[in-house]
């Protein structure tokens, strides 16, 4: 069967969970969980991924990031293998200005950006991945500076227990369980357990991972309740992460949590109104030597607790979106010391349809308040119009905005100098493009794209033996193009179901005079991304992905993975071979990344009738 991988800017389609029949899914009929306004992927005029939970299972991934290398704009930069640790970019940014949500909840850390990507949810426990690539604050609030990757949870519908295990080279091996029950009253329980290990790829490259996952929901006289628990516990070797490849003996241990109580009402037809509560806690515990874990140790612990309330109202000119979100965030740390801040959100849109749903434009505007920054106004607006059935025009405009990080203002080793005089960055990004919909061969798409950024914090320095120390640039201009075809020629027949071919250019410029810069200047320039969907018979799927990079900063480098997967009623298999072809490579100017890696894995459902 074939993945709809729905692109707004790129349109890659991917190798989609077989166990269902090959098709093609109707986008419009994919819905944008944006908080607020819920449009179909269709209606949005905005660059949007929706990447549908069974793809997970043919993409040869063993984590979210791992998946997320795959999309074409995006730019998954690991330290660790297999989501132990990594940072996501988009359209060239730096790690910081990204936010990651869980089900609309922000998990994006207050600490740094590095921990943004620690998910108390397991890639088994995903629905869905939608990435929003664009100006973003005003409708997932603030620090969206380049975009927001917001991730959905399963609800299963039947009961159901399943087992999984895994193993493969460097010492891999995992187990999972996971299982659903329901009762006669709408109850409902989803709950699952994994731990994976390896003894590492090189010295000192080990790791365990544990994730942990609960989520339930039922019905009462005031609406349904959703309640979310997860919890992600990491011990891993970090050779060469942070300071420098020739120290090679940090350690690190990271715990992060989640829980969300979630009530969705209809207080009239035409109004619905959901509110949320919310807490976050991620402890980290960073070692540069564990031979002599005393000599220089920090450790941070933050947390965020907040309230939230969307609602949205339709109308005789569309639909409209209002939300709150209120949250109070505190650190304690020694080396960052103790800070705490509240930041309070109001948040506004109107959808205008016109002329029978061709033209569609959406303003809104977001007020953001922080208590040691003040406040900011972020102004957007999105429009599109529908040239035909087959084509649809969008372009949209919005000022988006990012605090400094704790590590930006505060950080302090021999190689690291915070500055507490940091400024708020700020950018005015703009696009326009153009997609194909609803051709049951082919799919395509192309767009351009500007950020211009104001203020924008880097770590920077004139000599290379002075410290890293975060400055306010004067600028970094990032524009450039996204354009895709997927192809489909033989439908549900055949052994070649889907061929994809992306690309991603990005031309950057900073006006600065430092001479060495850390984060801001290390963007993609050229990314090709494809993926081919090959079909054997009912039961064998193969799917081979390919992508090149070109990093401004580094050498550029090919890598091709591949995955094979058999189902048959109860059970599945897969093996997997990431980096055929051993190629020597960087994500970031640190961290060699493994080499050539077969992993294999069986799991085995059993449902309820």
């Amino acid at each position: 069967m074939r993945v709809v991988i729905a692109i707004s800017l790129v349109f890659p389609f991917f190798g989609y969970g077989f166990q269902q029949q090959d098709s093609v899914r109707v986008l419009d009929e994919v819905p944008i969980h944006a908080n607020r306004i819920q449009t179909g992927f269709n209606e949005a005029s905005a660059s949007i991924i929706i990447l549908q939970g069974a793809a997970l299972a043919q993409a040869p991934a063993l984590s979210v990031n791992d998946v997320l290398h795959y999309m074409p704009g995006v730019d998954i930069r690991q330290r660790g293998a297999n989501g132990i640790q990594a940072d996501a970019n988009i359209r060239g940014s730096t790690f910081d200005q990204v936010l990651i949500l869980i089900n609309g909840i922000k998990i994006s850390d207050p600490q740094t950006g590095h921990h943004s990507l620690n998910l108390p949810v397991d890639i088994d426990n995903i629905e869905r991945i939608e990435i929003l690539k664009g100006p973003a604050a005003r409708v997932f609030g603030q620090n969206a500076f380049a975009g927001a990757i917001n991730i959905i949870t399963k609800t299963p519908e039947k009961d159901f227990v399943k087992v999984s295990a895994m193993a493969g080279d460097f010492g891999l091996g995992g187990v999972r369980l996971s299982g659903a029950i329901h009762d006669k009253t709408g109850t409902s329980h989803y709950l699952s357990a994994s731990r994976d290990v390896s003894d590492g790829y090189q010295y000192n490259t080990d790791y365990v991972l544990s994730n942990y996952f609960y989520q339930s929901s039922w019905r009462s006289g005031l609406g349904k309740w959703n309640v979310l628990a997860g919890l992600t516990d990491r011990t891993f070797g970090a050779n060469g992460f942070y300071a420098s490849s020739n120290f090679q003996d940090q350690r690190e241990s990271v715990q992060t949590s989640l829980v969300a109580l979630n009530l969705q009402t209809h207080p009239g037809d035409r109004f619905s109104l959901n509110h949320r509560l919310y807490w976050r806690k991620n402890s980290d515990d960073y070692v540069f030597n564990w031979k002599n874990p005393t000599a220089y140790r920090n450790l941070h612990t933050g947390n965020t607790v907040g309230y939230e309330a969307n609602g949205t109202l339709r109308n005789r000119m569309g639909m409209a979106g209002l939300g709150i979100d209120l949250n109070h965030l505190w650190l304690e740390s020694t080396n960052l010391g103790n800070h705490n801040r509240t930041v309070f959100t109001l948040f506004a849109e109107q959808r205008f349809d016109f002329n029978q749903s061709k033209w569609d434009i959406t303003p809104g505007i977001q007020f953001n308040y922080y208590s040691d920054f003040g406040l900011n106004i972020f102004p957007g607006i999105d429009v599109g119009y529908l040239i035909n059935k087959r084509l649809k025009a969008y372009g949209n405009w919005g000022y988006t905005y990012r605090v400094p990080t704790y590590t930006d203002l505060y950080y302090s080793d021999p190689a690291n100098e915070g500055n507490p005089l940091l400024e708020p960055e700020f950018a005015i990004a703009y696009e326009a493009g153009i997609k194909l919909l609803n051709v049951k061969w082919m799919s395509g798409q192309a767009a351009y794209f500007v950020r211009d950024g104001k203020e924008i914090i880097d770590w920077t320095k004139d000599v290379e033996t002075d410290p890293w120390r975060p400055e306010n640039l004067a600028g970094v201009l990032m524009k450039g193009v996204d354009l895709n075809i997927a192809l489909t020629p033989f439908g549900n027949n055949g052994v070649i179901r889907t061929l994809d071919l992306g690309y991603t250019f990005i031309d950057a410029e900073k006006r600065t005079d430092q001479t060495f810069s850390r984060y801001a200047l290390e963007n993609l320039k050229h990314q090709v991304t494809a993926s081919l969907v090959l079909a054997y018979g009912k039961s064998i799927r193969h799917t081979v992905y390919y992508r090149y990079i070109d990093r401004v900063t580094m050498p550029d480098y090919s890598l091709v993975d591949s995955r094979i997967s058999w189902q048959k009623n109860r059970v599945n298999m897969f093996v997997d071979v990431t980096n055929i072809f051993d190629v020597t490579y960087k994500e970031t100017n640190l961290v060699t990344m493994p080499g050539r890696w077969f992993k294999a894995g069986i799991a085995c459902q059993f449902n309820r009738q």
